[in-house]
């Protein structure tokens, strides 16, 4: 009887484990920066963003190279949260917000 518990447990502890990695795989957040009108505006968001912990990738764009940063960033929501990612942007000089 312990046996056949015990192997019921173990299969649905390998069913249930994909799904639970799953679900904490991450969020994502796009934030519009502003001011950052120059060709290096973008790598210089993008190269701050990347560094912050929590946060797996970081695309960014600015269609003319001279408008704002659209910067589109994937992070792990138990590490870091959208508003610290704007209080860093803010920090480094480039008003931010979340894009709606």
């Amino acid at each position: 009887m312990q046996k056949q518990i015990l192997a019921t447990v173990f299969a649905l502890g390998l069913a249930v484990t994909p799904l639970t990695a799953f679900a904490l795989e991450g969020s994502s957040v796009v934030l519009d920066v502003h001011h950052a009108g120059c060709v290096l505006c973008g790598p210089i968001i993008k190269s701050t963003l990347k560094d912050v912990p929590g946060v797996n990738s970081v695309s960014v764009s600015q269609p003319d190279g001279v408008s704002d940063v659209t910067a589109t960033i994937d992070y792990d929501p138990e590490k870091t949260t959208p508003a610290e990612l704007i209080k860093i942007v803010v920090n480094r000089g480039y008003p931010a917000e979340v894009m709606e």
